[in-house]
């Protein structure tokens, strides 16, 4: 019998690996399993490298649904993500997201289908790396903004968290609405809009309160 399965990936403290299942619940998606990491990098660690997500390559079976709330979950290097996604998809294995609801399957046998298939899988890799280098970058200018702010008051405690940030960052990216974006991290449309305007700041306001 085939079960659906959610792989969950949290590398900060700020972070819940129950409020990705509780996202996934929310678009619809019945869970039969939770395999999740907690405190692990989805950059400089491999899917297959991770002990729970080592655990995926052993229990999936050809049939079983993987839902993750999105690639970057899987991992925020190119390479890796697009070898995954390839290898569950040759066994069998259906892969979606709850951001966007995307769907991957290897039961397509037409070539201008594969090809297109091949080329979203290709891109959302792509852009969970490029974001991942892009929040890095950020993160330092908002150190460094946190550190020239340091005697300072700082400010009003922000309405949002990291993963709320990434969420946005990743949304963005796929053309999200500010309303659909709202609505997928419980923020207002006018905090959305001022995130979007400004990351750097939104960093910033994070470093200075240490979250």
């Amino acid at each position: 019998m085939s079960k659906t399965i959610l792989y969950a990936r949290v590398s900060t403290t700020d972070q819940t690996l129950d409020h990705q299942k509780t996202q996934a619940e929310a678009a619809g998606f019945t869970i039969d399993d939770v395999v999740s990491d907690h405190g692990v990098s989805g950059i400089s660690t491999r899917l297959a490298e991770r002990e729970e997500g080592h655990r995926l390559f052993d229990i999936l079976r050809s049939g079983d649904v993987l839902v993750v709330r999105w690639v970057d979950r899987l991992g925020r290097n190119y390479q890796d993500v697009t070898d995954t996604i390839r290898h569950f998809m040759r066994q069998g294995v259906i892969v979606r997201t709850v951001i966007n609801n995307m769907t991957f399957d290897g039961a397509t046998t037409d070539p201008m289908q594969e090809a297109v298939r091949d080329a979203l899988i290709a891109f959302m890799a792509a852009t969970a790396q490029a974001q991942a280098e892009a929040t890095k970058e950020a993160q330092k200018a908002g150190i460094e903004a946190a550190k020239g702010d340091a005697t300072r008051y700082r400010g009003k405690k922000p309405s949002f968290d990291r993963q709320a940030l990434e969420t946005i960052q990743h949304m963005t990216a796929q053309g999200a609405g500010t309303t659909e974006t709202a609505n997928a991290t419980g923020l207002t449309r006018q905090a959305v809009i001022r995130i979007r305007k400004d990351p750097a700041k939104a960093e910033a306001a994070l470093a200075r309160w240490g979250l």
